[in-house]
């Protein structure tokens, strides 16, 4: 009987391609994955640090695995692990502590792990609740009672080789990028992920073109700070990476992930604007509608720019959309300056908002700057901008609806007879269809709209 593998992913797009790379290491070698709350023989827990919530939730899921079965070899890794290894090397039942780099070892490292339990014990660790009455305790090993700590210093990394072969969604991501050079005084993430350290072109072609072949139709482009790719490969930018893809990979769409504003400065917008096989759509890594913020956040960019960069792109590309990140309540955030932030955005006009309140790490220079904002002004704001992202959401739905202009949507899913997916510029479409529509990229004529998003009727654009 072969071993089980459970895997959880806190965090961000990056964390979920790196587990789903560490899972086909897994099956490789010959485990099974399984849904990270039966009962197996070993967990993974890919962990979060960007806020004091994720840390929180990180130890939440290697307790979980552990009462799980008291007895599996219980693996961590990611920005938690990396940032604070002896809080969770420290949790009783936590077998194995990685950090972010190396990740690929932990399938052999499990194989080791339960082999040595198998040869100090002298009994079979395999755990299937489905096959044996007996609790785990009952027909497992003993673990070891000291976690193995492997967390690397990040100072001299290099970018870890990992891909992602299996496409079993119309949507895949692929990591391009790990590690930020900014040092924005609010993250904890440059020294969770450690300096950048880009991907090399052609395996990120070599994975695209797999991922393709598998039926993959749009690719997402992810990375911790993407926008800095090649600044460690000589004389390479984003821009020159998506103008190869857009030329040797056909048949598959492009999305970016999150990128920093200063990007839409120089001839990136434009060069962007030109390649067919990108996405009408940008998110952007706001933080703040303050100057006074974002000079005290150490962002490297103003308002004035962010709008500039906007405005231009949506006259180069009528139909683009906007998303963003921004964070209230960081320190020093005055209700004025809270206005301004409100300001910006009714002006900027983004079709979505991740919205989050300010959360002190620990080693970052804002966990110490004066003015705290009360957690409780914090939730009002928060609640504040969520409004505002309703109403500007509702007027851009509207404004799809009223023109009628026909949207390429790549559908996902069906439920109850409707088909989900997104519009080039990430529009949210639903449509009822009989057809089987998944992994189509069909045109959708808006009809009317919702919360959650636009109707309409298949058509021929």
């Amino acid at each position: 009987m072969g071993y089980r593998v459970g895997l959880c992913t806190l965090g961000c797009k990056v964390s979920q391609y790196e587990t789903e790379a560490v899972a086909e290491g897994f099956e490789r070698l010959g485990f099974s994955v399984l849904p990270f709350s039966e009962v197996c023989d070993v967990y993974v827990i890919n962990t979060c640090t960007v806020t004091a919530e994720s840390d929180r939730k990180s130890r939440q899921f290697v307790r979980r695995a552990i009462h799980t079965n008291p007895h599996a070899v219980v693996m961590v890794m990611g920005c938690s692990a990396q940032n604070d290894p002896e809080a969770i090397s420290h949790i009783p039942g936590v077998t194995y502590v990685i950090g972010t780099d190396n990740k690929m070892t932990l399938p052999a490292e499990a194989l080791r792990l339960l082999t040595k339990q198998q040869t100090d014990s002298g009994q079979t660790i395999v755990c299937n609740s489905e096959d044996n009455a007996e609790t785990p305790a009952q027909i497992c090993a003993e673990p070891p009672q000291t976690a193995e700590c492997h967390v690397t210093d990040l100072a001299a990394a290099t970018f870890e080789p990992m891909s992602v072969r299996k496409a079993p969604r119309t949507r895949a991501y692929v990591k391009i990028e790990d590690g930020c050079d900014c040092r924005c005084t609010y993250c904890a993430i440059p020294g969770a992920r450690g300096p950048v350290r880009s991907r090399p072109a052609m395996a990120v072609l070599e994975e695209v073109r797999c991922l393709a072949a598998g039926g993959t139709r749009e690719v997402v482009l992810t990375g911790i700070e993407i926008a800095s790719w090649g600044r460690d490969l000589g004389r390479l930018s984003l821009i020159d990476l998506l103008e190869q893809l857009d030329r040797d990979c056909h048949g598959v769409r492009f999305r970016l992930g999150s990128l920093t504003p200063e990007l839409l400065r120089g001839d990136f917008l434009p060069r962007l604007a030109a390649l067919p096989s990108v996405v009408p759509h940008l998110h952007l890594s706001i933080q703040s509608g303050s100057d006074t913020i974002l000079h005290a956040m150490r962002r490297r960019y103003n308002t004035a720019d962010v709008l500039a960069g906007m405005q231009r792109m949506r006259q180069l590309v009528p139909r683009v959309q906007f998303t963003c990140d921004v964070m209230v309540g960081f320190p020093g955030e005055t209700d004025a300056l809270f206005r301004e932030t409100v300001a910006f955005l009714e002006q900027a006009r983004f079709m979505d908002m991740h919205i989050f309140v300010y959360s002190p790490r620990p080693g970052t220079p804002a966990a110490t700057f004066p003015d705290r904002v009360p957690s409780e002004v914090g939730h009002r704001r928060s609640q504040r901008l969520e409004a505002l992202r309703a109403d500007i959401q509702a007027d851009i739905y509207r404004a799809c609806v009223r023109e009628a202009v026909p949207i390429p949507v790549l559908f996902e899913t069906c439920r109850d007879g409707v088909w989900f997916g997104h519009g080039d510029n990430y529009l949210p479409v639903r449509v009822a269809s009989a057809e089987d529509l998944h992994a189509q990229l069909r045109f959708v004529r808006p009809l009317s709209f919702d919360d959650d998003g636009i109707s309409g009727m298949l058509t021929d654009a």
